[in-house]
């Protein structure tokens, strides 16, 4: 039987985690884990690195872990999987971590597991999704984020509940997209939609009009984008906008801030899969989003707050396992069924996530608003896109 658990939030949002923070031992615990604060993933990486030092310091002011301060050792990997996993073998090697935490995206953490894995360290991987991670009987990996399978099923759900039936899926050549665009597929066409393009790209892609312009003949309804660098997104709705593609339907896998801060009112209308929003009623959300936007100038992204709740789960099975062996951490995040600032948290015997599944969100007025599943919805779909000229 699984064991439930709830985070008490306190006034620093993480409460109960040991003795006051004058009883402290002298040596602190050391966390150590790459984010990527450089490089493609760079917008993602940073915000999930803030997450993790917010973290970080509200653990401290809450009496710390097991009797001692928290210390995150965090390397820049610059979004490069060869830089990650010598990094990550540094940290645990050389640097002596007491434990590790997981680096952004799926493509880092397939790189840096077969490391982690090797000196029996849990890694709790708050943002990466793909299914095929938990896949290979790796014992220590625990993932956070919904499957990337799920990351296009709002857009398609929603299409389908407005009987559009032209999809069109275009991928990235990562780990993750792949399998996000993959799930995008199957979905539709078990929904008896019409995938008249599947695309896979190169990473790196600059230039999508002959992909876009293929769109435009195939009549496509519904355009479902899956990427792990945001500039991708930005180019594909700058190309549509320039070729004149008007969509009743476009969606991304990842939905943040930056996105619309780029592109202004056209980023109107547009769809994204969110693995949380503020609005969301996860216990400590509002302190969560007030103590981040004080503490670094702007509203947390999901990465952000990814990063946050899977610190917020080490922090927790550590205090319930009242050691930071190995053996002890597993047992107890396998067994946990809980609720972070981020998410619903359990997973099966692989340590794949069951509990999260997710938002959509769409772009109104400036603001990211959920639009899907309707029971957590704080507005309704604006639906079909009006012309580009129509948005500003």
């Amino acid at each position: 039987m699984k064991r439930t658990l709830h985070l008490i939030v306190s006034g620093t949002l993480i409460g109960g985690l040991a003795t006051p923070l004058s009883g402290l031992a002298d040596e602190p615990i050391r966390i150590g884990a790459t984010m990527s604060e450089t490089g493609a993933y760079s917008t993602q990486g940073v915000a999930a690195r803030n997450g993790y030092r917010l973290c970080e310091k509200h653990t401290n002011e809450a009496g710390g872990l097991l009797g001692r301060e928290v210390e995150f050792v965090l390397r820049d990997d610059e979004s490069d999987a060869d830089t990650a996993v010598r990094l990550y073998e540094e940290l645990i090697t050389k640097d002596k971590v007491d434990a590790v935490m997981g680096p952004y995206g799926s493509t880092l953490t397939e790189a840096v597991a077969p490391v982690t894995e090797k000196h029996s360290m849990v890694q709790i991987s708050p943002l990466a999704a793909t299914t095929s991670i938990w896949e290979q009987g790796r014992e220590y990996l625990f993932m956070v984020l919904p499957p990337a399978e799920l990351f296009l099923a709002g857009l398609i759900e929603m299409g389908h509940e407005n009987e559009l039936e032209r999809v069109a899926i275009l991928q990235e050549d990562e780990l993750f997209p792949s399998a996000a665009g993959e799930g995008a597929v199957e979905l539709a066409r078990e929904r008896g939609m019409d995938v008249v393009l599947h695309e896979t790209y190169a990473t790196g892609t600059e230039d999508f009009s002959d992909i876009l312009e293929r769109i435009e003949d195939k009549e496509v309804e519904i355009l479902g984008m899956a990427a792990s660098p945001l500039d991708d997104f930005i180019r594909a709705t700058e190309q549509l906008k320039a070729q004149d593609i008007n969509l009743k339907m476009f969606g991304t896998s990842g939905a943040v801030h930056e996105y619309q801060e780029a592109l202004g009112a056209d980023a109107e209308y547009t769809y994204g899969l969110s693995a949380w929003e503020p609005s969301l009623p996860y216990p400590g959300i509002d302190e969560f989003v007030s103590a981040y936007e004080a503490e670094f100038d702007r509203a947390p992204s999901f990465h952000a707050a990814g990063g946050y709740g899977g610190c917020q789960l080490f922090m927790k099975a550590a205090e319930q396992a009242g050691s930071l062996d190995s053996h002890a951490l597993r047992s107890e995040l396998l067994e946990m069924e809980t609720t972070t600032v981020f998410s619903d948290y359990a997973v099966d015997e692989r340590g794949y996530q069951t509990a999260n599944q997710g938002v959509f969100v769409q772009w109104q007025d400036g603001d990211k608003v959920v639009v899907w599943p309707e029971d957590v919805a704080t507005h309704d779909a604006r639906f079909p896109t009006p012309r580009w000229e129509d948005r500003e």
